[in-house]
């Protein structure tokens, strides 16, 4: 099977390098032929449960109710990315896959690609078996099917949604295609401390691609001032608040996109700065030199007397 191979069998190859990504690490090495072509690519980070699927797909849509044509990657294994803009769980790279022995060249757009609400288009690359396999090439595979058959030629926006702390080289791999990444986090402890080790993430993969931090979405919070004396500190910026609102939440049981629900000024409120997020995000973010903190530097920085 082909997911199981060595990775030196393939182009794809891990690497470990002194002056690469950081000392001692050990990277995916994507193929450079299989870059992103025209289109603005965004990769979205944050801590696991922070709500980075909720804010992606908003951002989708808010995208394409700009006009954009728009492309959500879903980076999770348990590829819950989309289903608020296709309202049902769909079928991941890896299911299809494996289901013509990874012989790529039997697939079809269709297969795995499926158009959400107001026509943004949203794949779920999936994940290898629990404990096998890498994260970072199923990135790839996704990466070069769309490729292959020209699905990103005619898009404007790709947005990688991609699951929680940042510690394995291979879900960094979105970092290689991005343009700009930004973190979702919540004015809490274990959010920002996530967001610091995402941070050294971004800046170790921005030594050898075009990746910067555009910012951090505050998420889930009526107030954002540790966030603010976070990024004061080590020269991020705020780029949206979303508070905690029940709408939100009903959203995801309701299978469909904040768009979607019944008008409430909160509701409105919310969209029009989805919508503000995407118009600033497309306009283009200055990049961000953005230094992480030492882990026990960060736990004396965070918290109160």
């Amino acid at each position: 099977m082909a997911l199981l191979d060595p990775p030196v069998r393939r182009r794809d190859t891990l690497m470990t390098s002194r002056n690469l990504d950081g000392e001692g690490s050990v990277q995916v090495g994507l193929d450079p032929s299989d870059r992103i072509g025209t289109a603005k690519v965004f990769a979205v980070y944050g801590k696991g449960g922070i709500g980075k699927s909720t804010t992606s797909s908003n951002l989708s849509a808010a995208f394409s109710l700009l006009g954009k044509r728009v492309l959500q990657i879903g980076c999770d294994p348990k590829h819950d990315s989309t289903f608020t803009l296709t309202k049902k769980l769909m079928p991941t790279v890896i299911d299809v896959l494996e289901t013509v022995d990874f012989h790529s060249e039997e697939l079809r757009p269709e297969d795995y690609m499926f158009e959400g609400y107001n026509g943004v288009m949203c794949v779920e690359a999936g994940g290898p078996p629990a404990g096998t396999g890498c994260g970072g090439y199923v990135v790839g595979q996704t990466v070069k099917l769309l490729k292959q058959h020209h699905l990103l030629e005619d898009t404007d926006v790709v947005l990688f949604d991609v699951l929680g702390d940042v510690v394995c080289g291979g879900f960094a791999a979105p970092l290689q295609h991005a343009e700009r990444a930004v973190v979702v986090a919540a004015n809490d402890f274990d959010s920002i401390f996530a967001m610091n080790r995402i941070v050294a993430a971004i800046e170790a993969k921005s030594k050898n691609y075009n990746v910067r931090m555009a910012g951090v979405i505050a998420n889930r919070s009526a107030a954002t001032d540790e966030i603010d004396r976070f990024n004061a500190a080590t020269g991020l910026k705020r780029l949206a608040h979303f508070p905690d609102l029940d709408a939100i939440r009903r959203s995801r049981l309701k299978k469909c996109t904040l768009f979607e629900m019944e008008s409430t000024p909160e509701v409105d409120a919310a969209c029009l700065e989805y919508k503000r997020l995407a118009a600033l995000l497309w306009a283009g973010c200055d990049p961000l030199e953005a230094k992480p903190m030492k882990d026990r530097d960060i736990f004396e920085f965070l918290g109160f007397e």
